[in-house]
């Protein structure tokens, strides 16, 4: 696809203001300028409720839209015509009129170790107890406590420079970020060590691009088309099913991860309790065809194995 039959106008993309957000806005922009060279693309910045929350943990804050709200409230309003979103921080359910236009190519989901450098010879499973180890999502807290009790988690906030930054101050040991975050700003080589699914499933959508549009924009959502990546999407939508049906959020500890082989989709999901003592796991293979079918279907074999008692109890927790 590399025109539209409507006449040349100007599209505005919604964006947060944060390096990395900027650096995934800029690259869908320069995509579709080559697919649409008639076209102009302007990226409208907007700060969000999470970019100015700094100094409280992300899971006491609430999850409704932490990144992304005031984008909607921009597309709703008109004032841009689409927003793009790190999917693992899209809600899986938008605001009415608003939809998931496309998913772009997913990059390496997976979660990463960055370590201090006194600990340069050591990895995930060879660190020293008490070693301290930073992370703002329950996520990974809750699989890594399950795997390393031995180890000291804190909770840290900021940009991905920020936080790196508070690394090399001694604040931490190690941090655990997303390898796709690293890669984007050219930070690949901090990477220590990619984090095996067996450890640390990711989180839904990680790695992948979603980009929100208003409902029945025609010629935006055929524009998207251009950059939508039929693989990635199927997978999306069968994490996204099996998040929404266990009516988790961004800040829950719900992992997954997907395969697709030929014409199968293979899903994993994991739910743990905040202190690493519980954690389910289970998984299911179908048509990827059927993706939101099996995001469901995953969803209630974890309900029947206690998913929905832990959920409870980290609902509680988070509230108090």
């Amino acid at each position: 696809m590399t025109s539209t039959s409507s006449p040349p106008r100007t599209i505005r993309i919604a964006s947060r203001k944060s390096q990395l957000a900027l650096v995934q806005t800029y690259w869908v922009r320069d995509q579709l300028q080559q697919q649409f060279p008639d076209h102009t693309f302007e990226v409208e910045m907007m700060s969000t409720q999470g970019d100015k929350i700094l100094d409280v943990a992300l899971s006491k804050i609430g999850d409704k839209g932490l990144f992304t709200k005031e984008l909607e409230v921009g597309l709703l309003n008109k004032t841009a015509d689409f927003a793009v979103h790190s999917l693992k921080d899209l809600p899986t359910r938008l605001p009415e009129g608003l939809m998931l236009g496309c998913v772009t190519e997913r990059v390496d989901p997976a979660d990463a170790l960055v370590v201090a450098q006194q600990h340069k010879d050591k990895q995930l499973e060879t660190l020293p107890p008490g070693t301290v180890v930073g992370t703002s999502s329950l996520r990974r807290l809750a699989q890594l406590r399950y795997h390393f009790p031995h180890l000291e988690f804190k909770d840290i906030r900021g940009n991905l420079n920020t936080r790196l930054a508070k690394l090399d101050n001694g604040e931490y040991d190690a941090i655990i970020l997303a390898v796709a975050g690293l890669e984007r700003l050219g930070m690949g080589d901090r990477i220590h060590q990619v984090i095996p699914a067996e450890i640390s499933l990711h989180a839904v959508g990680q790695g992948a691009l979603g980009i929100e549009c208003r409902e029945g924009d025609t010629e935006i959502l055929a524009i998207l088309q251009a950059i939508s990546h039929t693989p990635t999407t199927a997978r999306a939508l069968a994490e996204r099913a099996f998040l929404r049906e266990l009516e988790g959020g961004c800040q829950v500890p719900i992992g997954v991860n997907t395969e697709i082989t030929g014409e199968n989709l293979t899903l994993t999901g994991m739910v743990a309790s905040l202190d690493g003592q519980r954690l389910i796991k289970d998984e299911v293979t179908g048509l990827a065809s059927d993706a939101e079918q099996l995001g469901i279907n995953l969803a209630h074999q974890l309900k029947e194995q206690g998913a929905q008692e832990i959920l409870a109890e980290i609902f509680a927790q988070i509230e108090r």
